[in-house]
């Protein structure tokens, strides 16, 4: 079962966000039909997003993270909630490429490098921040690790994985992001660091039985960690037909006359969920009265 935790360590120096992926990764490569190599990168950044989503503070407030470097892949947008909740979708999700030389899928490959990191925080003021910073690797860990280091001032290490399975179904998927606090002592980052170069992979830990909390255990082993809180991640689109209507509205009075006046049913698909809704000659003659009223 999903799950995320967050946790300190080394006295209250070092935060912790730590999620297993597995079920939500699966359920939204499946929605998308995602290729292996397209599965891989997707996971990572909905494991990202759900982490990342998780720190935010009000329940209406959205973090939105987008990455595109111009890769096969056609970038990666995924929205993400206070509750850890996340939804998703990918500009290509047939995008493949061999194995890298390392023999594991090439995420960098399929990102890109020539683009950028954007991370947009929506708290419901005028306007959302807007954070953006230009891709370092394209394996998507190091990026947001960057963008935490560089645009907020927050020394972080951040590790996401996905392993896919020989029937193309993800074995395992999740990630943690490690953040130095302000007054943290500079040995700490140094131990943490030397700490992360010992273990296993998330995933190869995963795979062999350990779940997030084992995982988070073992690597902060004597290092005073104290789990605070936990909560379970999902994927989860929250599209309904009154929210697509909405957006309707918003192509304006004259396109949606033409649509009227075309008499053809109109098929819109959610990006996130592929829901599908229909809008026929009689739906637009009504939404067209709504916004003359």
């Amino acid at each position: 079962m999903d799950k995320l935790i967050k946790a300190t360590a080394l006295n209250g120096e070092v935060r912790i966000i730590a999620a297993q992926t597995t079920d939500l990764v699966n359920k939204a490569v499946t929605i998308h039909g995602c290729a292996a190599g397209a599965a891989v990168a997707f996971g990572r950044m909905l494991t990202a997003g759900c982490i990342v989503g998780s720190m935010l503070k009000a329940e209406q407030d959205t973090m939105t993270l987008q990455i595109d470097g111009g890769g096969p892949i056609k970038g990666i947008t995924v929205t993400s909630y206070s509750d850890a909740h996340v939804k998703g979708y990918v500009g290509n999700p047939a995008a493949d490429l061999p194995l890298n030389e390392k023999g594991k899928v090439d995420v960098a490959g399929l990102v890109g490098r020539e683009g950028s990191l954007m991370v947009i925080r929506d708290m419901g003021l005028r306007e959302p921040y807007v954070g953006q910073v230009p891709i370092v690797t394209g394996e998507i860990g190091d990026d947001l690790a960057y963008y935490y280091t560089v645009s907020e001032q927050t020394p972080s290490a951040v590790g996401l994985g996905v392993l896919i399975d020989t029937d193309y179904s993800i074995k395992a998927a999740g990630g943690f992001i490690i953040q130095m606090m302000p007054d943290a002592n500079e040995m700490a980052a140094d131990l943490i660091t030397y700490r992360l170069e010992e273990v296993k992979s998330i995933t190869e830990m995963m795979s062999g039985g350990m779940n997030i909390e084992d995982i988070v255990k073992h690597i902060f082993e004597d290092m005073q960690l104290e789990i605070l809180e936990s909560m379970t991640p999902e994927y989860r689109c929250d599209c309904t037909r009154e929210i697509v209507e909405q957006a309707l509205i918003s192509i304006g009075e004259q396109e949606l006359s033409k649509l009227y006046e075309e008499g053809k049913t109109e098929e819109l698909q959610c990006h996130y969920c592929n829901e599908k809704y229909l809008f026929t000659k009689e739906d637009f003659g009504r939404i067209l009265e709504e916004i003359k009223k």
